[in-house]
């Protein structure tokens, strides 16, 4: 049953709420870039005169994101009505574009785009996969995203058990941090993969630490590794760089976490830079941006495997728009449209949603309840509000 009112179509955004979340971890980690003690998000709600609320996420620095939603885009949207997505995202867009192209504007959009979403899922009583024309699959396949650097005594050892016990949780993909130097890098690698055998899959990410003659060299010493893809091995607006990469190595290259809109994807496929493109949703553009995304890939043979990184919100929109996704190529064996779970202490993750979403023998159920399809903990927000 949809909640739309029987005598006649009526349903506009009347208020935006912002929330700043902010919380230490129990174990610091780091990456290429630098370290984590804090986890933090932004997240929000639109609400509708109908008293049907969406949830959604940004990216990024969460006061940004907030006074961006608050004093830009909250005016733009009172009154809108919620299923008219595309064209608030293109007023969204249009309005900030001459300083907003990329960054934070088109995050905070991103944000706002999948509430949208929620909402009219919600007002329809239906999955938001469905919203976007169906899904290929009920279950996608789960990678854990760990293995970060630490500030152990052993780390070569913690590295080891860590990665096993990925393993033994049901986990036939692993996704390792790399990026300190080559001569590290291998050795981190070369202990993962002895520790968890050759049948499960195992991709590096560099988080861009690397120039183009770097990423190469240390690319051929991984392909004996039997790595599944490289990411990020450059900084992510060298696309010329990318595609130097991408050319020089057997092992698939993959990036697009750091971009933003299909505007900047179209250059990454033009000039075919990577193997794998990485959408944010929390980052490009929302679900709208993404779906573009995808499509565009799949006119230029490139598979989309979103990266995501966020709260139980960020995960379920991934996961509806994995759904979504059609395999590229399609073939009997496609390249598995993989869902990233971050195993990193993230409290925020963790109790955000009250209905978790959880892999089993590797692969996680895609949500068929109204919108997201997941129950945001109220209680969680006042406590790590900021």
């Amino acid at each position: 049953m949809n909640h739309i009112k029987k005598e006649g179509y009526t349903l506009k955004i009347t208020d935006v709420k912002t929330h700043v979340l902010r919380c230490k971890i129990r174990e610091p980690f780091g990456f290429s870039q630098g370290w984590y003690d804090t986890r933090a998000a932004m997240i929000f709600e639109i609400f509708t005169d109908q008293g049907i609320r969406g949830w959604g996420e940004c990216w990024g620095p969460p006061e940004v994101a907030s006074a961006i939603v608050n004093t830009v885009f909250k005016p733009l949207l009172i009154d809108e009505d919620p299923f008219d997505v595309d064209k608030i995202w293109e007023k969204l867009y249009n309005h900030t574009k001459a300083f907003g192209q990329k960054g934070m504007t088109v995050v905070a959009i991103s944000g706002v785009d999948i509430a949208l979403w929620d909402i009219m899922g919600k007002t329809l009583s239906l999955p938001i996969h469905k919203l976007l024309g169906g899904s290929f699959r009920n279950m996608v396949q789960a990678y854990a995203t760990g293995l970060y650097f630490k500030k152990v005594k052993n780390p070569i050892a913690v590295l080891a058990e860590e990665a096993q016990e990925y393993v033994q949780q049901g986990f036939h993909a692993i996704k390792m941090k790399i990026g300190l130097s080559p001569e590290e890098d291998l050795e981190r690698v070369r202990t993962v993969r002895k520790a968890i055998g050759d049948d499960v899959l195992l991709m590096v990410d560099a988080n861009h630490a690397y120039n183009v003659h770097t990423a190469i060299k240390l690319g051929r010493e991984l392909e004996e590794q039997k790595i599944f893809w490289f990411e990020e091995p450059v900084s992510p607006e060298d696309v010329r760089g990318y595609a130097e990469v991408t050319r020089s190595l057997n092992i698939p290259i993959a990036g697009g976490e750091a971009e933003f809109t299909r505007f900047g994807f179209r250059e990454l496929l033009i000039h075919r830079s990577v193997d794998i493109i990485q959408p944010d949703l929390c980052i490009t553009g929302g679900i709208s941006e993404g779906k573009k995304i995808a499509i565009l890939a799949n006119t230029f043979g490139i598979p989309c495997i979103p990266h995501a990184w966020g709260t139980g919100i960020a995960l379920a929109a991934a996961l509806h728009f994995i759904a979504s996704i059609p395999d590229c190529p399609s073939s009997a064996n496609p390249i598995p449209p993989l869902l990233e779970m971050d195993q990193t202490s993230n409290p925020l993750r963790e109790l955000l949603i009250k209905n978790k979403i959880k892999q089993k023998d590797g692969f996680v159920r895609v949500p068929t309840n109204p919108g997201l399809g997941v129950e945001v903990d109220e209680e969680v927000i006042k406590k790590y509000s900021v």
